[in-house]
């Protein structure tokens, strides 16, 4: 319990303190109300949301007995903070990450290769094809009231493929670079826009994500079982957490 409250309590604090505070004031304001504002100019720790998930996911692993306590701190340490995957994801599992630290690292060609591949994949993603639909995707959106609604209906499209290719992107160097030094992250994408339906598209989109909340969130709240008004507020309370 200490170890879910502070993780939650670190994240909360330094992404959503200013949040609350600002939607306080408004929310009073709008009542007739006038409050001082207080805002905290910190700087966001670099990857928190990914190591506070990796985190959580450890110590809810040992809870469940579904893993045992990591051999050192080092090796918590190189879990929590491994440097291919600590910005954008994916997010890791204890129980599939932690293990291969104990592994002797061999270098292996045919991984490596494999890995370069996938790197270069991913910055062909991101460079070539997000990078450049943002140009047109930014103008569009900035000048609307310009423009017509076709291409207005362009500029969604290629919204659509520009944040496509910058996460999943992001995603493939993370997950190539991992395989250059022997380690194996998980999935993220699987070809999300060819889903369907909505709840397939949600399976394939930041898998590592969605898996996450399904596992420990989402079943132990009960999952799809019981009444429909609990499979309701099990994806109600899912969406929720997840969009913050």
């Amino acid at each position: 319990m200490i170890s879910l409250f502070s993780n939650l309590g670190i994240l909360g604090f330094f992404k959503y303190f200013n949040f609350f505070v600002e939607s306080f004031v408004t929310g009073f304001s709008f009542l007739g109300f006038t409050l001082d504002s207080f805002y905290l100019h910190v700087l966001l720790p670099v990857g928190i949301s990914f190591y506070t998930f990796q985190t959580l996911s450890y110590s809810i692993d040992i809870y469940r007995g579904k893993l045992t306590p990591a051999k050192s701190f080092v090796d918590f340490s190189a879990f929590v903070s491994f440097f291919p995957q600590l910005v954008a994801g994916p997010i890791e599992r204890a129980t599939h990450l932690l293990p291969q630290f104990y592994k002797k690292r061999i270098f292996d060609y045919s991984k490596a290769v494999e890995g370069c591949k996938q790197i270069l994949w991913g910055f062909f993603k991101k460079i070539v094809i997000a990078d450049n639909c943002s140009i047109y995707v930014d103008d569009i959106f900035t000048n609307y009231g310009s423009y017509s609604g076709i291409t207005l209906a362009i500029g969604v499209v290629l919204f659509s493929v520009q944040i496509y290719c910058d996460f999943s992107g992001y995603s493939d160097i993370a997950i190539g670079l991992a395989r250059l030094f022997g380690f194996d992250l998980m999935r993220n994408f699987r070809f999300p826009y060819f889903s369907r339906d909505i709840s397939e598209f949600w399976r394939r989109w930041h898998i590592s994500l969605s898996t996450w909340f399904r596992d420990y969130l989402y079943i132990p709240l009960g999952g799809s079982k019981g009444t429909l008004l609990k499979v309701i507020r099990n994806t109600f309370i899912i969406f929720l957490v997840s969009g913050f």
